[in-house]
């Protein structure tokens, strides 16, 4: 071809591509689709994708035509988002208007996946060596740590041979030459499964395998079997197997079957079952056995136990259904029942929702029948609630509830501790604090019951509403320093009680609730001035108003024929008021003593604390106050309109002195030489506190000094604590024991007065063995389930049940890493009593002691002791006895209690898991009376 028709046909090739590219630029401003994307429409693959077909456009209109020649609506097609998917294809959205939507097609590129391909990659690792057989597709690997991981499934072995054809992985231990193992076969299956064995052989698609000599862990029961077949990822088979709670290679107690079936995690079925101990088989044999292996609450039957009583016949103890009604519910049922007639019940609901609330409900109802006694139904109910402070901010909600029949506690059996509590409180309350306002409001409902007397008073409800200390006078603006007057503060506490009250020994209880009903308000006013330090002394003026409401008055009136006061009430609405003004200083004062500076003491401190508080109170409630014959001898008294009130009267006569207070603290240092640090030295404390308390009144017309309160607290050595009160008397008493207004130190200068009442009490703990490795787990068990009471949604009456059998049975629960302890506690208490029409007193004591000792007989023997004994009564109240023995995985203990109301002895040996907790050997015996 010549020049000239080359030169045509590069002009026609020209002209045809500018022709091709306009027509290509008309159909994608058709389509909506931008350049940058047009070449990736034209590499799409379209082999193995079905055409679509294509909407017919609209046109200028907004109308479009079918092919029918029907009119549709307008349709709109543009592409997606990302024009290139994950796979690397082109959707297209068409959008209707009547909302039908063709979905994306996704096109894959066609490859074909062998059928014996495993799910990952198959990691190996080899300390030693590795042997690759390439014609038999066989890999050896060698060393003490040798390893194959598949997704989440490892296998550790000495000798691991891996079959790239069959897919299966073989390991054996390896052993040295006088046929010691150097290591063990280790197989781990995620968090689930974890085993040591002697060999195994496993199928890495299927994980299907076959062990010998495995040791795995199920929970808490160790399992250990002579052949594991493994069916898939969660069941397995073991054959002539062994299951304990024992942790040692040969354990001291197994059950064995030959035939078991483990679902992971979840259950465990086994064939005829036996136990051993030691090795030696126990003739008892049951012809299969169900184990739950889950971990957390699931519904079951609690096991009973078995007890003796020479009152109510041999027991079947708290046999029970445990029932998980939904994640916030579940509840526990117990039963007792007694041969000589009697039964016993508890019903106990349970809730607990996270970061809102928890509690629980527990009702028992008992029916007694001792023998040559008539039959007794007693109830006792409890009921615990908390609410998290996260679950509405400014608002709590608590109850703590324990209330029932005044008999119910001292007919409970094998509890001496429950029989001799005769004191049983509830409160119920709930309190808002509003957000960025000064004031909160706080609802409570009371109750406190004396199962001595059957007396039972509630408070339904207390009521009260406080607003914080507000300051009037301060400027709104932020500044540096407030004006004196700017810190008058004035505040307001508003409380009303309503009480009443009966007797659960008489009837009508209703009537005795409306005859007894009392109600009172109290409203308080004070009023404060905060003031800057004046020099070494702080001082802080207050005014206080104080305002009761009433709903009765009393009066009584001196009965010449009886020889007694005639009461009679007044109901109606009854007011009285009281005001004091007060101006109060404290300081503190030094002084150290030094020694020289090689001595073993180096200085002694004492620190004085006085304070002196000027008041005045004008007698506001002269009119609350009648005055009345009191004696045959025809003296008279005063007596109080409202002294049967809720909140009390207030005091009669006009108060203008001092109160004034005198505290006390001395400390030495002493060179430490054990520790260096702080300069060698250490602070020892002699007196925590010596303090002296009391008021003189100016205005009274006599005995103007009240009587002196002298209290004293240490803490010697950090071992034996100490804690003394008495009240002084100042005054002097005549012939015939009246006091007479004569200060005593006009006849006795160095006196303070004659002590009239006080009381002392001492606690002491000591322990023996190495301080350094005793850890916070030798806390009390008792402190440490009220911790978890409170802390962590531990049922109260569950709590109850779980310290009371820790006081009954104190071997189960004895630390033998303490080779001694000794805990002593001693209380006296004492008043002047004087004679009638005679100067000489009598003094009444009464003291008491409670004490705690236990001492390790050898390593794995404990014995130990607790009690009390009131030396007024020259009682014994309450001795416990208990000797442990410790034995691995077992453990054994005797308890003997003895009291002057009931004597009880218990036998028990059982495993110390918590699974195997009711399986245990027990013998309890319980006798009334000496």
């Amino acid at each position: 071809m010549n020049n000239r028709n080359k030169g045509k046909a590069k002009y026609s090739l020209a002209w045809l591509c500018v022709l091709l590219f306009v027509i290509l630029t008309y159909c994608t401003r058709g389509l909506n689709i931008k350049h940058g994307n047009f070449h990736i429409s034209l590499t799409v693959s379209a082999l193995d994708t079905p055409p679509v077909k294509r909407p017919v456009l609209t046109d200028t209109t907004g109308v479009r035509l079918l092919p029918d020649g029907s009119i549709a609506p307008a349709v709109t097609i543009k592409p997606a988002t990302d024009s290139l998917n994950k796979a690397g294809d082109t959707s297209l959205t068409v959008n209707v208007s009547t909302d039908t939507i063709i979905k994306n097609k996704v096109d894959s590129f066609p490859f074909r996946i062998s059928k014996d391909t495993l799910e990952g990659p198959v990691v190996y690792h080899a300390d030693d060596s590795m042997v690759l057989d390439v014609p038999t597709k066989k890999m050896y690997l060698y060393g003490k740590v040798s390893s194959v991981k598949y997704t989440n499934n490892e296998l550790t072995a000495p000798e691991i041979v891996y079959d790239q054809q069959t897919g299966l992985v073989s390991a054996h231990l390896k052993r040295d030459s006088t046929g010691k193992v150097i290591s063990f076969v280790s197989y781990n299956q995620g968090e689930g499964f974890k085993s040591v064995m002697d060999s195994m052989v496993l199928n890495m698609k299927t994980l299907k395998g076959i062990t010998k000599g495995t040791y795995t862990q199920q929970g808490e029961i160790y399992v250990q079997a002579e052949k594991l077949k493994k069916e898939s990822k969660d069941v397995f088979y073991a054959y002539r197997s062994k299951f304990t709670t024992c942790n040692l290679d040969t354990p001291h107690f197994a059950f064995v079957s030959n035939k078991i079936k483990f679902i992971n995690q979840k259950m465990a079925f086994s064939g005829p079952v036996h136990p051993e101990f030691e090795g030696v088989p126990v003739p008892i044999v049951l012809p299969f056995g169900i184990y739950p292996l889950t971990q957390g609450r699931h519904s079951g039957l609690l096991a009973p136990t078995f007890t003796a009583s020479d009152q109510y016949g041999i027991a079947l103890q708290n046999l029970g259904y445990y029932k998980v009604i939904s994640p916030n519910w579940d509840i526990i049922t117990r039963g007792t029942i007694y041969s000589y007639g009697g039964w016993a019940v508890n019903f106990n609901p349970r809730y607990y929702k996270r970061y809102h609330y928890q509690g629980n409900l527990s009702l028992d109802i008992q029916k007694f029948k001792p023998l040559d006694q008539p039959s007794s139904r007693t109830v006792f109910l409890r009921w615990s609630h908390s609410m998290d402070t996260k679950a509405r901010p400014g608002v709590t909600f608590t109850a703590n509830v324990s209330a029932g029949s005044s008999k119910y506690n001292s007919q409970v059996p094998t509890n001496s501790q429950l029989n001799y509590t005769n004191q049983l409180q509830s409160s119920i309350t709930y309190q808002k604090v509003w957000k960025d306002k000064p004031y909160s409001i706080t609802a409570a409902a009371n109750h406190n019951q004396n199962t001595g007397t059957g007396l039972i008073n509630l408070n339904i409800p207390d009521v009260a509403f406080s607003v914080q200390t507000l300051y009037p006078f301060r400027r709104k603006s932020d500044v540096v320093e407030y004006k004196w007057y700017e810190n008058i503060g004035v505040g307001l506490n508003t409380t009303t009680k309503s009480l009443s009250y009966f007797y659960d020994t008489a009837k009508n209880i209703s009537q005795q609730l409306k005859d007894n009903f009392q109600w009172g308000a109290r409203h308080s006013v004070p009023i404060t001035l905060s003031l800057p330090p004046m020099g070494v002394f702080q001082v802080s003026p207050g005014i206080s108003y104080s305002e009761t409401w009433y709903m009765e008055k009393l009066r009584q009136k001196w009965n010449p024929y009886t020889y007694k006061l005639d009461t009679t009430a007044e109901k109606g609405f009854y007011t009285a008021r009281e005001m004091s003004f007060s101006l109060g200083a404290s300081t503190r004062i030094f002084g150290m003593y030094t020694f020289k500076k090689n001595a073993k003491v180096q200085a002694i401190r004492h620190e004085i604390r006085p304070s002196l508080s000027v008041s005045y109170k004008p007698d506001l409630a002269k009119d609350s106050y009648f005055k009345e014959r009191s004696n045959f001898a025809g003296d008279s008294t005063y007596y109080s309109y409202y002294s049967r009130s809720i909140y009390g009267t207030y005091s009669r006569g006009e108060f203008g002195g001092l109160s004034f207070s005198l505290d006390n603290n001395i400390s030495m240092k002493v060179r430490n030489r054990k520790d260096t640090s702080n300069g060698g030295m250490k602070k020892i404390t002699l007196i925590d506190g010596l303090r002296l308390d009391g008021s003189y009144n100016f205005l009274a017309d006599s005995f103007k000094l009240s009587p002196l309160s002298l209290s004293a607290r240490s803490n010697l050595f950090d071992k034996i604590s100490i804690t003394a009160s008495a009240t002084l008397d100042p005054y002097l008493r005549n012939d015939t024991g009246r006091v007479v207004d004569k200060l005593i130190w006009s006849k006795t200068p160095l006196s303070l007065g004659k002590i009239s009442s006080g009381n002392i009490s001492i606690q002491s703990s000591f322990k023996g063995g190495d301080k350094s490795k005793q850890t916070d787990s030798q806390l009390s068990n008792e402190s440490i389930l009220q911790q978890n009471a409170l802390n962590t949604g531990m049922a109260l009456n569950e709590y109850e049940q779980e310290a009371a059998y820790i006081r009954n049975n104190p071997g189960e629960f004895v630390d033998f890493s303490i080779p001694w302890t000794i805990d002593f506690g001693y209380s006296l208490r004492f008043s002047r009593i004087y004679r009638y029409r005679s100067n000489h007193s009598n003094i009444s004591i009464s003291h008491d002691a409670n004490f705690n000792a236990s001492v390790n007989l050898s390593p794995k023997w404990k014995l130990g002791v607790n009690g009390s004994y009131n030396f007024t009564s020259r009682s014994l109240e309450m001795v416990t006895m208990y000797l442990s023995r410790e034995m691995h995985c077992w453990q054994m203990t005797i308890n003997i209690s003895r009291s002057d109301a009931a004597r009880y002895f218990t036998i028990n040996i059982s495993p110390k898991s918590a699974m195997l907790r009711d399986l245990k050997v027990n013998r309890t015996r319980y006798f009334i009376g000496n």
